[in-house]
């Protein structure tokens, strides 16, 4: 793999015309030191609110998307994704109000982007350890583009936006992209990969020196991955909140919204891997878009 060429940047009110240009031909940017460590650890303690009271409520599923379980060194229980965060926490809703966040809109120019704070998955957290029983430890090479697919419209231009949670040079894995296949045609969007089952390393991959308060946005028709670690407990940590920047007509999710199909062939699979679940004991809850439970 070749080394990774450091091209981050510092955000601001406004998208830079080196930024627009970079990102028009790589499909990602970086942006060190969005948010400070202190801030950051108060981010870490609120998600430990909101997956204790996930845990003791029973709740399996938020708004038709499934929590994933799995267990730490300990053996205990805890969640290795979830979506919509910010209808449990006032802290998340008013960060997704950060100003330094909209002009990042504008890579998805001239279609009419917003935060998708009740849309696709809502703000995701994703909880990386690698441990015997994480069932969470690497993603397959993928787009999020056949998504729209699935849900019967058509691919539609999104952005992920992931707020990195902990230290995560690359040589302890992470996220891995393919830079410029956002440019690439519809054929090797949907068959370049074997999706999220090539879990092969690409010659044309780079990775990123990540530190705790740092920004990754990637258009959403990039192939990427995430590169399991090489060490295992603690320091395999990796948790990252991801917000979608979509387009196209308003899709909000509610309680009763039914479990898209790739989500559930994804179960099927996860399932059938570890010959076993880690839900925890209790009637799954459903939870209202609208209801604040912090």
């Amino acid at each position: 793999m070749p080394e990774t060429t450091q091209h981050n940047f510092q955000a601001g009110l406004q998208i830079t015309q080196d930024q627009t240009e970079f990102f028009q031909q790589n499909g990602y940017l970086h942006f060190k030191q969005f948010l400070p460590r202190e801030t950051v650890q108060h981010f870490l303690q609120e998600l430990n609110n909101i997956q204790q009271l996930l845990l003791e409520k029973g709740i399996d599923t938020v708004n038709g998307i499934p929590l994933k379980f799995g267990r730490d060194g300990n053996g205990d229980t805890f969640i290795q994704r979830f979506a919509f965060a910010s209808h449990y926490s006032k802290l998340f809703r008013d960060f997704l109000k950060d100003p330094r966040l909209q002009p990042l809109l504008q890579p998805l120019q001239p279609y009419e982007g917003r935060i998708g704070e009740n849309e696709k998955d809502g703000l995701v957290v994703n909880h990386y350890i690698n441990t015997p029983d994480s069932a969470y430890k690497q993603l397959g090479w993928h787009t999020d583009s056949p998504r729209d697919l699935f849900l019967g419209s058509r691919i539609m231009p999104m952005l992920n936006v992931g707020l990195h949670l902990d230290d995560y040079p690359k040589e302890k894995g992470g996220l891995r992209i393919l830079p410029g296949t956002h440019n690439q045609g519809i054929f090797s969007l949907l068959f370049k990969k074997k999706y999220f089952i090539d879990n092969r390393p690409d010659p044309k991959e780079i990775g990123f020196d990540i530190e705790a308060g740092d920004l990754t946005v990637h258009d959403g028709r990039l192939w990427h991955r995430v590169q399991q670690s090489p060490y295992y407990g603690e320091q395999s940590r990796r948790r990252v909140m991801y917000i979608p920047f979509v387009t196209g007509a308003y899709a909000p999710k509610k309680a009763d919204s039914p479990t898209p199909l790739y989500h559930k062939i994804g179960k099927v699979l996860l399932k059938a891997k570890k010959g076993h679940s880690h839900r925890p004991q209790g009637n799954p809850q459903p939870v209202l878009a609208t209801e604040k439970t912090y």
